[in-house]
C-alpha cells in the first residue's frame, strides 16, 4: 500500500545503515589493498569489463565506494602522497579528470550504477530535495500565509535554519507552530534521531514549536514530540488555523 517513492526511500536508508556497519570491515589496510591488486589483475585481463562494479557487488559493497577506494590506492601509488578530499570528490565527480583511462571507466561504470552512493545519487537527492522545498513554499503562498525561506534566514545572519519560518504562527492539530522543516525521505528511528539531536531541537531552542514533514512517510510511534513542540507530518497540512480564521470566529460570535 506504500508508494514506490516511500519504499525506495527506506530501502536506501537501510542499504545506508549497512554501509556504515560495514566500514571499518572494507577500509582496513589489508582489504584496500587486496581490492586494489584484485581490480589491477582484472584489468590486466579484460580492460572492457566492469572490473570494479563487479567486485563491489561481490564484496556486498556500494559501487561509488568500491571506487573511492581503488582510486584512492591508485593515486597514492603513483603520487606518493595521500590525496586531498575535494580531489577525490572532483574525479568522482567527473572521472575524465583521472589519469588513467581504464580506472576512469570503470569509476564512471561505478558511479552511473551506484543507486544509493555517488555523485549522481547525491544530485538526484538534492534535486528531490528541492522539489519539496519548492512545493512546500507553494502550498504556504496558497495559503497566503507570510513567511521566511532558508535563504532569506541566511541573509539575515542565521547560520543553521529550518527551511521555512513563520512570520506569523500557525495552530496545527492544537498545537502553535513557528517554523517547518521539509524532509523529502522517509522518517525511520536512525535517521530521526540524528535530525533531532542535530537539527530539530537546536530549531526548537532558537525558534520555538514547529513542524517537520516527512514526505515519503514516517514511522508513527516516532511522532511523541508533540508535548514539547516537534510535530509530524507526511504532508501539508490543510487544516491549519490562522490568526485571521480566529479573528473571523470571534467577530461571528
Amino acid at each position: 500500500s506504500q508508494s514506490q517513492s516511500t519504499l525506495l526511500s527506506i530501502f536506501s536508508l537501510e542499504y545506508q545503515k549497512r554501509m556504515k556497519r560495514t566500514h571499518a570491515r572494507h577500509h582496513t589496510t589489508e582489504a584496500c589493498e587486496t581490492y586494489y591488486q584484485r581490480y589491477l589483475c582484472g584489468v590486466m585481463n579484460n580492460a572492457a569489463a566492469p572490473v570494479l562494479f563487479e567486485l563491489a557487488n561481490e564484496m556486498d559493497l556500494a559501487p561509488s565506494l568500491m571506487a573511492r577506494i581503488v582510486l584512492e590506492k591508485f593515486l597514492q601509488e603513483h603520487d606518493q602522497v595521500t590525496s586531498s578530499k575535494p580531489v577525490i570528490n572532483g574525479m568522482l565527480r567527473d572521472p575524465s579528470q583521472i589519469p588513467d583511462r581504464v580506472l576512469a571507466n570503470q569509476v564512471y561504470q561505478c558511479t552511473v550504477n551506484d543507486c544509493c552512493y555517488g555523485p549522481l545519487v547525491d544530485c538526484i537527492k538534492h534535486a528531490i530535495g528541492q522539489e519539496h522545498e519548492i512545493l512546500l513554499r507553494e502550498k504556504l503562498q496558497r495559503k497566503k500565509l507570510s513567511f521566511l525561506d532558508e535563504d532569506q534566514l541566511r541573509a539575515k545572519g542565521y547560520d543553521k535554519t529550518p527551511d521555512i519560518i513563520l512570520e506569523v504562527p500557525v495552530a496545527i492539530d492544537g498545537h502553535v507552530i513557528h517554523w517547518i522543516e521539509s524532509k523529502a525521505s522517509f522518517g525511520d528511528e536512525y535517521s530521526h534521531q540524528c535530525y533531532l539531536q542535530d537539527q530539530f531541537w537546536s530549531y526548537w531552542n532558537r525558534f520555538g514549536p514547529g513542524l517537520v514533514i516527512y514526505w515519503c512517510g514516517f514511522i508513527e510511534e516516532l511522532d511523541c514530540h508533540r508535548g514539547r513542540g516537534i510535530l509530524l507530518k507526511d504532508c501539508f497540512p490543510e487544516d491549519i488555523i490562522t490568526l485571521h480564521c480566529i479573528m473571523d470566529s470571534e467577530k461571528k460570535r
